[in-house]
């Protein structure tokens, strides 16, 4: 007997068990291979009642559900013993985009099953686009829809050491709460340990089988590997982009320049693709989870920037892949680079709820990023080696007086007053 494959948990499982009773269709979306299939089929594991777990990458699935979907769920459900509205059937329907009408169909089946409030529905998909041309419009109030990214830092440590894991979740925990009411941040523990966990990170990312794998030289390969899917699967089959050459190239100079200005003329020019392609190909980034563009903070009309967004890469694994370079961080001449895309993701990951901007003013005056909330606004300054604070960040203080603020370093912890804002240096995994 072979030994069953250890589950890493995965920080939505949390966020979407509230929602198991409701009876909306839950929908998780994010990019291929980072997990999506494994949380789906834990899901499955914790059900109290009966279940299937249909892949709608095979084909004969595919068909017999476009044909009769009622049909279909009744086929599913048939052989279950005892199905009740406080024990329904859990029916999983993996990669849905890759049924065109898919929004249509699963309307007719939600419908349904809302009369006899004895089915519960969970869909998957990777590719953002498609869910939102074919599934979205046919599911409004009928659909819960959560993204899934690659481990973030906090669930890779989960991966490594328990011990201290917990420790960053109060560190993190203490972040959040000096952001929403100005309690103090609490001091580092441990700090070379989690700079070294930090570092290999930067390195390799989050994929998951990345994180299982043992050597770099297996990660290279992984990393290799899904890039080369990624290429093949989704842009050249799925997107169905005959020549993916223009696509790489563009890939690479966005991987090259993570957190700078995405110039659209600039880049069409240098790579000479028109215009419009070039405004595609970030489509398909973006709508395929490996790019996010951030859009600009302004107030102001006259003096700050308000269109041009800045980008960066949803895992740092696979950026790294894509310029072949895993040299170890500390080797590296693009660690501030790879330090401000991590604070990003970070962000992404953990602050559910807020917008992330960025801040430039046509004096060239910057702001790596500004949460904002409500009526909040906090901004962040990413610095590698916890050097002086920049014009920019002064500049910020005196036209926006906020009351909190705070600088992620590598490694640096530290508390000050500057104007009327009270700073924090921290070191950037307390994100």
């Amino acid at each position: 007997m072979g030994t069953e494959e250890q589950y890493y948990s995965r920080n939505l499982e949390d966020v979407l068990s509230p929602y198991f009773s409701r009876k909306e269709i839950i929908g998780i979306r994010g990019a291929r291979q980072i997990g999506k299939t494994t949380l789906l089929k834990r899901i499955q594991d914790l059900w109290k009642g009966e279940s299937i777990f249909i892949n709608m990458d095979l084909r004969e699935n595919r068909r017999t559900f476009e044909s009769a979907p009622l049909d279909f769920v009744a086929r599913v459900t048939a052989s279950a013993k005892e199905i009740t509205p406080s024990n329904k059937f859990l029916i999983i329907l993996d990669e849905i985009q890759r049924i065109p009408n898919a929004g249509e169909l699963l309307k007719i089946v939600y419908d349904e099953a809302n009369e006899t409030n004895k089915v519960k529905i969970f869909i998957s998909g990777s590719s953002s686009l498609e869910l939102k041309t074919n599934v979205l419009p046919f599911l409004a109030g009928r659909l819960l829809l959560f993204d899934l990214f690659t481990f973030n830092f906090q669930e890779y440590l989960s991966t490594q050491d328990k011990g201290l894991l917990h420790l960053l979740k109060k560190k993190q925990m203490s972040l959040q709460s000096f952001i929403k009411d100005g309690s103090a941040i609490d001091p580092p523990s441990f700090l070379s340990e989690n700079v070294h966990n930090l570092k290999h990170y930067l390195i390799w990312g989050g994929y998951p089988e990345v994180i299982k794998a043992h050597t770099d030289e297996t990660r290279r390969r992984l990393l290799n590997n899904i890039m080369n899917l990624y290429l093949d699967k989704d842009i050249a089959a799925f997107f169905g982009l005959t020549d993916t050459s223009k696509f790489e190239a563009l890939l690479r100079v966005l991987a090259f320049n993570i957190g700078n200005m995405v110039n659209i003329s600039g880049l069409s020019s240098d790579l000479k693709l028109s215009y419009r392609q070039t405004e595609h190909f970030l489509e398909i980034l973006e709508h395929s989870y490996t790019i996010k563009l951030v859009r600009p903070f302004y107030k102001n009309l006259v003096t700050e920037v308000k269109k041009m967004p800045k980008q960066y890469l949803f895992d740092l694994g696979m950026r790294n892949a894509i310029l072949n370079n895993f040299t170890p961080f500390d080797n590296r001449t693009d660690r501030g680079e790879l330090l401000e895309n991590f604070v990003f993701c970070e962000l992404q990951s953990n602050f559910e709820g807020w917008q992330i901007n960025y801040w430039r003013t046509t004096g060239k005056a910057e702001m790596d990023f500004i949460l904002r909330k409500d009526n909040q606004i906090v901004p962040i300054e990413v610095k590698l080696g916890g050097k002086k604070l920049g014009k920019g960040f002064y500049s910020f203080l005196k036209t926006y007086h906020p009351k909190r603020a705070i600088i992620a370093t590598l490694d640096k912890f530290n508390v000050e007053k500057v104007l009327e804002t009270t700073v924090y240096w921290v070191p950037a995994y307390y994100f």
